[in-house]
């Protein structure tokens, strides 16, 4: 069963509720305090299905979109020349630099975007406009799901939040390590657990689907679309 198999499903799912992001932020503060993880400054939008011109279109509009995001509209934050301390991997998709969409190894798109860590809401904001643009472009049904990262303060592991567009629900992801595509269960399970009074977290385990490649995880190499 592929990703879009596992994230859509064969029965009735919850209602898309973009609003739900939202709570992300106030979550993260909960795992900093409760596990110890901290927002990576990273996030991404994953998607299926859009090719040829309608591709093209929508990644112009998503370029647009995410350029507009200042304070004068620049997309350049105040103070800021984007290539400061604080700036992961370069300036954020808002902060000056052209969102460059990625495939993974299963061919479906990302669109991984930069904040600075402490700067959660911000990420949140973009994810959050990005979905609700390719919505109303009329793709939501290739929308699949969107991911927030965290690392670990004082150790090597990362995480991330998942949120499954078309359940309306989030789950952890957590991979080991140095290993190879084996994930740390025991982990998720104890975010689900801590996160489950902040976010609605995926009861379905099956509905876990493993992101392999998802921007801001050690994952095997992507490379970009032409």
């Amino acid at each position: 069963m592929g990703l879009l198999d596992v994230i859509l499903g064969r029965s009735r799912a919850a209602r898309p509720d973009l609003d739900r992001l939202f709570g992300v932020p106030g979550a993260a503060i909960t795992l900093q305090a409760g596990a110890g993880f901290a927002p990576a400054g990273s996030g991404s939008v994953c998607f299926a299905g859009v090719e040829g011109g309608a591709f093209a279109r929508l990644r112009t509009e998503v370029r647009e979109l995410l350029a507009a995001d200042g304070p004068d509209g620049s997309g350049t934050p105040a103070g800021s020349d984007g290539s400061g301390p604080g700036w992961p991997g370069g300036a954020p998709a808002g902060g000056g630099v052209v969102a460059e969409f990625e495939q993974d190894a299963y061919g479906y798109t990302w669109l991984p975007l930069r904040r600075p860590p402490d700067d959660l809401v911000s990420l949140v904001n973009d994810v959050h406009a990005v979905n609700t643009l390719l919505e109303e472009a009329g793709f939501g049904p290739q929308l699949l799901c969107s991911l927030f990262a965290f690392r670990e303060e004082s150790g090597e592991r990362v995480l991330s939040l998942v949120y499954l567009y078309k359940r309306g629900t989030f789950y952890p992801f957590a991979p080991v390590p140095g290993a190879e595509e084996r994930r740390d269960n025991a982990l998720e399970l104890s975010v689900r657990a801590l996160l489950a009074e902040e976010l609605r977290m995926e009861s379905d385990l099956s509905r876990w689907f493993p992101v392999w490649g998802a921007p801001g995880l050690p994952p095997p190499a992507q490379r970009a679309i032409p």
